[in-house]
């Protein structure tokens, strides 16, 4: 039997982590908001305000940093999207038309495109500013 490297070992753990992470994240900033708002003209609009949904962003843009610049890379990118996909599938799963399975796939191609940005860039920078591991006996 095949034992797991210990590279991936971390890198599972950061996946998870950044999931549930994700997923809490989701439940705080919208969780709470599930009715659309009637404006005087009779137009609605939400259930979210821009100012959660950056609330959303900015909170996950911290460990998500952290992830790429520790070299979890594969957690930092997975990690939030699998978060943030279930969530909105669960949050949105009782409309009736079916069509939140579209908006669930955009947050799902967003979180990715996202989390796969932020995580190339931290990865791009940091990459110079860590210092080298020796080679043995160097």
């Amino acid at each position: 039997m095949r034992r797991p490297s210990k590279s991936a070992v971390p890198q599972l753990g950061t996946c998870l982590l950044l999931a549930l992470l994700a997923t809490a994240v989701w439940a705080a900033w919208l969780g709470w908001d599930q009715h659309p708002d009637v404006q005087p003209d009779g137009s609605t609009t939400g259930p979210y305000e821009a100012w959660q949904v950056i609330g959303l962003v900015l909170t996950l843009l911290v460990p998500v940093s952290w992830a790429a610049y520790r070299r979890h890379l594969v957690g930092a990118v997975l990690g939030p999207t699998a978060g943030l996909t279930a969530a909105a599938f669960h949050d949105w799963s009782d409309d009736s038309s079916g069509l939140f399975v579209i908006g669930v796939g955009l947050v799902m191609v967003g979180s990715l495109a996202a989390t796969s940005a932020v995580t190339a860039v931290v990865a791009a920078v940091t990459r110079d500013s860590r210092p080298a591991s020796r080679a043995p006996g160097a």
